[in-house]
């Protein structure tokens, strides 16, 4: 019916401030602060160089993105721009897939606050603690465009203080023997157990599924351009200042831990974080910590609904998901779209019922499936829509991926190679079996429904650049 699909569109209510922060409290979640833990285990201090590598190729993405995002600020972002040049079916899958990786990461981010929420209250189950993390964070979702980025701003400042707090007292401790009865720890730890590639390169290569999960999430400043005020200036300024942030974050934070403490021991006891604050001295660091993480989990799990319902937004207007889903509430926001995101959450409070100590990797390495189809997806449409401009045009663009296009064809090298990876370590297979199956579910709706002819008139509509 006519009335489902409403005229008016998402609120321009996010300034860059809150993109930015947006950006990085979606991929300062459970990968740093969790998933850490897992891959200084597998690789030992040569992490750092996965989380460099990772960090470089995230930087091109993200470059890419930017350059297809300032020409063209629309809702659903790479959809779109997947839908405008790589065709009709590819905007399809990347749409729905990127759904169902925010869905799939959700389901990690209230794992993990199941899991904090144990520290202090033992007894209980982990999955009460799940259903309330997604209510809580539905419920957020509901705020106008504006109020939630407000939130989100203060939530993602919490972690973000966090970090440089002890990254700051780390380096004291190291150089001036800051907490450590003013003896200088150095950074000897960082070769002296086993050497710096500890567990050799086959470690390094081990670790990169899970270094690629933290930074899942930098590429939603792309899914805010519908709602984002002035996208020429602020989508670049969050673009470029994000990747360095992160990198910082990263970088620093595991520098630092690995430096006060021998690697060999973080992975045994509990969250990096906690242990590393408890070295300098700080009486109640593990409970501190442990509010900062699950605020840290909330916070990924705030932006996974915001990006899930933007995105099924997005389908239903191009005519590929409900139409209901199209529909606004009073404040601008999808709300029936984000109660179907929800409800497909629910998953993940039943998996934490039944197979809680396996959920979490089970769902890094599915979610880390879809985001490599989605900065595939990116790099992809960023060469066709390149391919599509004259020289003039090119030339006039405001903002350009740089060292084009050997940037782009390395970084999908690099994509590539991860997915390779993940095939070959029997601990990530099953990403590789999950995924196919789900492209082939989408793959056969959309032909069964006829999406393939509905789609031929707008792919004909949109071939012209903005």
């Amino acid at each position: 019916m006519q009335n489902n699909t409403p005229s008016k569109e998402l609120h321009r209510g996010l300034e860059e401030r809150h993109i930015t922060l947006m950006s990085l409290g979606a991929a300062i979640g459970v990968g740093l602060f969790l998933g850490s833990g897992s891959a200084i285990k597998l690789a030992g201090p040569a992490i750092l160089l996965a989380y460099a590598v990772g960090g470089l190729v995230m930087f091109f993405i993200m470059r890419a993105l930017g350059e297809m995002a300032i020409e063209n600020p629309v809702a659903g972002s790479f959809s779109r721009y997947a839908r405008d040049y790589l065709g009709p079916l590819a905007g399809y899958l990347t749409g729905w897939n990127y759904w169902f990786l925010w869905v799939i990461t959700c389901m990690a981010e209230i794992t993990a606050a199941g899991i904090y929420m144990q520290y202090w209250f033992p007894d209980t189950p982990q999955w009460i603690w799940a259903l309330a993390a997604l209510v809580m964070m539905t419920t957020v979702n509901f705020l106008a465009v504006k109020a939630y980025g407000e939130l989100e701003f203060w939530f993602a400042l919490i972690k973000i203080i966090t970090i440089l707090f002890m990254i700051f007292v780390g380096i004291g401790m190291i150089v001036f023997g800051f907490g450590n009865g003013g003896v200088a720890t150095g950074i000897s730890n960082l070769w002296e157990h086993g050497g710096f590639f500890a567990n050799g390169i086959t470690g390094v290569l081990m670790s990169l599924q899970m270094v690629m999960f933290a930074y899942l999430g930098i590429e939603m400043i792309g899914v805010t351009a519908g709602e984002v005020k002035n996208p020429q200036k602020s989508l670049s300024r969050a673009i470029d200042s994000v990747f360095w942030r992160i990198l910082i974050f990263y970088v620093g934070a595991l520098f630092v831990i690995m430096s006060i403490y021998p690697w060999t021991e973080i992975g045994e006891k509990g969250s990096p974080f906690v242990l590393t604050f408890e070295k300098i001295g700080i009486p109640a660091a593990a409970g501190i910590i442990n509010f900062v993480v699950l605020t840290a989990a909330l916070s990924s799990c705030n932006s996974g609904i915001f990006s899930t319902g933007r995105m099924l937004f997005n389908l239903a207007q191009q005519g590929e998901a409900p139409q209901q889903y199209a529909k606004l509430t009073k404040s601008g926001v999808p709300g029936t779209a984000i109660l179907a995101s929800a409800g497909a959450l629910l998953i993940g409070v039943c998996m934490n019922y039944v197979v809680p100590e396996k959920v979490f990797t089970w769902v890094t390495s599915i979610a880390t499936f879809g985001a490599v189809w989605t900065w595939a997806i990116i790099l992809l449409s960023q060469i066709r829509f390149r391919k599509r401009l004259s020289a003039e045009q090119q030339k006039q663009l405001k903002y350009k991926m740089p060292l084009f296009p050997y940037s782009s064809y390395v970084a999908l090298a690099f994509l590539i190679g991860v997915v390779g990876l993940m095939a070959y370590f029997p601990d990530t297979r099953i990403a590789l079996i999950v995924g196919p199956i789900w492209y082939a579910i989408l793959i056969a709706f959309y032909y069964i429904k006829g999406l393939h002819k509905r789609n031929k008139p707008f792919a004909q509509e949109n071939k012209k650049i903005s």
